[in-house]
């Protein structure tokens, strides 16, 4: 009986977690008959109606391979992006020539999208976010190497003063020490004087 009682709180317990109404089997335990429940049906998340995202992602990997001048006429095409989904592209296509400017102004075009309520924008948030923080990364590091080019040039510029100055030094150095040709003539005359007496 103890068995029997243990099973059926264990079952009671069990039903009591899932809400859904399932089907029910019979088990037989010694003298008393324990229901059981079977396991609940999979549950499969519905589709969305329409991905967003999939044509942004497409256009991505179209947009990287566009020569320079193609690319150019892309970005003038999408002109002032009045879309979330063109602000999309166009912060795509910006990023892709590589100049501070057109970064900071991508990073403006997310933040547009980003700070749009529409339901085509909260749709592309979730990558609106990732290039945010992509282009972030990319600008840090353009700054760096920009101060790293002004070092690089003050310091060259320091070095050509240097070797400026060096050069100075030994032009003088050699305008003060006398030729050796010139002193030893000198010499033997002075001597050949003094032996003439």
């Amino acid at each position: 009986m103890t068995t029997a009682n243990a099973l059926l709180a264990m079952c009671f317990f069990a039903g009591c977690s899932t809400a859904v109404t399932q089907p029910v089997q019979q088990v037989k335990a010694g003298p008393v008959a324990v229901e059981l429940q079977s396991a609940p049906p999979a549950v499969t998340p519905p589709q969305p109606a329409a991905d967003a995202l999939t044509p942004v992602l497409a256009y991505a990997d179209r947009i990287r391979t566009l020569p320079g001048n193609e690319l150019a006429q892309e970005i003038a095409r999408l002109g002032d992006a009045p879309t979330p989904d063109d602000q999309l592209r166009l912060a795509l296509a910006l990023i892709q020539t590589r100049q501070l400017y057109d970064l900071v102004r991508g990073q403006d075009l997310l933040q547009r999208v980003l700070a749009s309520g529409s339901a085509e924008a909260r749709a592309l948030h979730p990558l609106a976010r990732l290039l945010a923080a992509r282009y972030a990364e990319q600008r840090r590091v353009e700054d760096q190497l920009d101060r790293q080019g002004q070092q690089l040039r003050e310091t060259q510029r320091r070095l050509d003063q240097t070797n400026d100055k060096l050069e100075a030094l030994k032009e003088i150095e050699r305008s003060l020490t006398p030729r050796p040709g010139a002193s030893a003539p000198a010499a033997s005359r002075g001597r050949a004087r003094t032996a003439i007496p």
